[in-house]
């Protein structure tokens, strides 16, 4: 009796991330991820114990990676409002590698009215998205770029809502010149807070 090829979980993650970004929870059936994970049904139940708990880890990882990037953009940006703005404008033109639209948004609208545990998860990472362009909003106000009195929280509010957005554009198929100047435009939104000096 031949036993199972060893599977690489990062490499398996991996690849149902990108299955479940571009077809979303539902649409991914198991024939969808026995191919893409290069594994049989049931060595992906023993790896992973569910299709939602398979689907929630690749939410985790996501999520994760969202935190990563934007940690990244503020790093190379020279003031926070600039990091927002890249953060706008790569959003706005997806690649090969990265799908177009938020997998955290796509989820949030497929599983509205799904009490499972992926739409709470994924309605949680998109918080907690939230609170990181608060914190650059914030850093912004304390570097003098935004005015002391400025609402850091509404503002987070209002680029993750202008972002949303930009992820429903890309779902719903906007052609990518479209998708940019949006993407370009929410960056200028940004950069206009800029205080006078």
């Amino acid at each position: 009796m031949t036993r199972a090829a060893p599977y690489d979980r990062e490499t398996a993650l991996d690849a149902a991330l990108t299955l479940f970004w571009r077809k979303g929870f539902h649409a991914t059936s198991l024939k969808d991820l026995e191919a893409a994970l290069a594994m049989k049904p049931g060595s992906i139940y023993a790896a992973f114990s569910s299709k939602e708990a398979l689907f929630r880890e690749t939410l985790r990882l996501y999520r994760a990676r969202s935190a990563a990037n934007v940690a990244a953009r503020a790093e190379a940006a020279t003031t926070p409002l600039e990091a927002l703005a890249d953060h706008a404008r790569a959003t706005g033109r997806p690649t090969q590698e990265r799908p177009g639209g938020c997998m955290l948004t796509k989820t949030v609208l497929e599983l509205a009215e799904d009490p499972s545990e992926a739409g709470a998860d994924a309605r949680r990472y998109l918080m907690e998205v939230q609170d990181l362009f608060f914190g650059l909003f914030e850093q912004a106000r304390a570097a003098g770029e935004l005015p002391a009195g400025a609402d850091s929280r509404r503002l987070a509010r209002r680029f993750q809502s202008n972002m949303f957005g930009l992820a429903v554009e890309t779902l719903r198929g906007s052609p990518a010149e479209d998708l940019a100047a949006l993407a370009d435009d929410i960056a200028e939104e940004v950069l206009r807070l800029r205080q006078r000096q």
